[in-house]
């Protein structure tokens, strides 16, 4: 059981390109983001903010791809070394916690962790580090209208899946949306998260693992709730946590957090 306010504590690569072509390619994607633009064979996805289930699912790049260009990966962790499989069975496991509801919002999101079988993952410990990004002070929940309540059972408003980027390409493909193993998706309620990106972070956002991961979340589900991309608001300044960072920073500095600790917004002009 989760505690309230308390942790439950969050790339096939790109084959026959260089890693130059795969940096390329990814760089024409969209960071994080269940409302992207997504990139479909042979088409463009339209944009839209994705706030529900219902809407069109679409592919989103929360990070720039590795250099390595080798089938799997691995990165040492505070727990130790982590390894980074090209793929995997395509089964999940539930993380088995279940939290109280954080925020005082009246629209409770409820919400589950899976973690890919084979995956050196804990799906339980995954869930803590996620369910602390949204019960931060600086997170969603400092909006007074959404609040959030992690599940392993029963009725849901989403799923966070950490998957091998092999997994990843999979559920994004059966939508039509080509991720390249290098950028996650949202389809329908999943949200589908790169194990590559969960483990190694991003090399174009400067702060420590556990920040990245913030971000990944905060932009994921703002989409979720209905916030759209924004971009900087004005050089030194925070970047938005909606903002597609990975595209650059246009002059702000790399930020994972919609509010600031004292409760200000810290959006920017929205992305048409």
């Amino acid at each position: 059981m989760v505690a309230s306010g308390a942790a439950v504590a969050y790339y096939q690569d790109h084959r026959g390109a260089s890693a130059d072509d795969a940096a390329a390619a990814v760089g024409d994607m969209l960071e994080g983001n269940t409302g992207a633009t997504g990139e479909a064979p042979g088409s463009r996805a339209p944009e839209s903010p994705d706030a529900s289930p219902s809407r069109s699912p679409s592919p989103s790049a929360s990070s720039s791809p590795s250099p390595s260009t080798s089938p799997s990966a691995s990165a040492s962790a505070s727990s130790g070394r982590i390894d980074i499989p090209a793929t995997g069975p395509g089964t999940f496991v539930t993380a088995q916690s279940d939290g109280t509801v954080v925020g005082t919002g009246s629209r409770v999101r409820r919400y589950k962790v899976l973690v890919e079988n084979g995956v050196d993952v804990s799906a339980n410990a995954a869930a803590a580090e996620i369910s602390a990004v949204l019960a931060d002070r600086r997170g969603w929940t400092r909006d007074g209208v959404n609040s959030f309540r992690l599940v392993s059972s029963g009725a849901y408003d989403f799923v966070v899946k950490i998957a091998t980027p092999g997994t990843t390409d999979r559920i994004c493909g059966a939508a039509g949306l080509l991720t390249r193993g290098e950028v996650n998706c949202s389809v329908g309620t999943d949200v589908v998260v790169n194990l590559k990106r969960w483990v190694l972070g991003s090399p174009q956002f400067d702060g420590p693992i556990g920040e990245y991961r913030a971000l990944i979340v905060n932009h994921e589900v703002g989409h979720r709730i209905g916030h759209g991309h924004e971009t900087c608001p004005g050089p030194g300044r925070p970047a938005p946590a909606m903002m597609q960072q990975i595209k650059g920073l246009r002059g702000c500095v790399a930020n994972a957090w919609p509010y600031d600790r004292d409760g200000s917004y810290l959006g920017g002009p929205a992305v048409p």
